[in-house]
Parts: C-alpha cells; sequence; structure tokens
C-alpha cells in the first residue's frame, strides 16, 4: 500500500489549496479514504472520509463548508478542496486507509495558513 499526499503549500487567510492523495497497492474503488491532519503540538485528527462510492463519511466540524472531498476511483485520487483557509488550518496533512484495523499512512504534506 502507498499513498502519497501532495499540494500542500503557504497561503495567506482566506486562501484556497487542494491537497491530493495518489494511493497504490489495494484495489482502491474498494475502500473508504480519509484525511487526518495533525498541527505542532496536537494529535492527529480526522478531517474527513469518503467511502468507496464517492459518498462523504465525515467532516470534521470546524471544517465544515470550507473544505470538500471527493475522489477519482478512475486515477486512484482523494482530494481535499480548501477554501477560506484560518491559521488554525495549518497542520501537516495525511492521507489514511484503514484495513481492519490496519492504519496505512502517506508521508504527508505541510499547508501553513499565515494571518
Amino acid at each position: 500500500v502507498q499513498l502519497q499526499a501532495s499540494g500542500g503549500g503557504s497561503v495567506q487567510t482566506g486562501g484556497s489549496l487542494r491537497l491530493s492523495c495518489a494511493a497504490s497497492g489495494f484495489d482502491f474503488e474498494d475502500y473508504a479514504i480519509a484525511w487526518f491532519r495533525q498541527a505542532p503540538g496536537k494529535q492527529r485528527e480526522a478531517v474527513s472520509c469518503i467511502n468507496s462510492a464517492g459518498g462523504t463519511s465525515y467532516y470534521l466540524n470546524s471544517i465544515k463548508g470550507r473544505f470538500t472531498i471527493s475522489r477519482d476511483n478512475a486515477k486512484n485520487k482523494v482530494y481535499l478542496q480548501m477554501n477560506r483557509l484560518k491559521p488554525e488550518d495549518t497542520a501537516v496533512y495525511y492521507c489514511n486507509l484503514r484495513v481492519v484495523g490496519n492504519d496505512y499512512w502517506g508521508q504527508g504534506t505541510l499547508v501553513t495558513v499565515s494571518s
């Protein structure tokens, strides 16, 4: 299993970024994929999750209405469109696959939002 997140960067408050997670090594279309984030000094938290068919399973309350998760099963990719970014969104963002209790993580991509 390989998960590779990309698309992070530095933006000002109110800006937008689109994260991508490229997946390989498993039957992508059969699994839900999640985005997590970890801010400096804080625990990793789940941001959003999308099921295998593209229906959204979960959004963290603090990002509802600003972030949108989507997937393209033909490309084995999951996306996280992040709009109206805030300094508190600053974190390393990871994509995650959970299979029968085993967690697989990509290397993460850093998002920095300045005020």
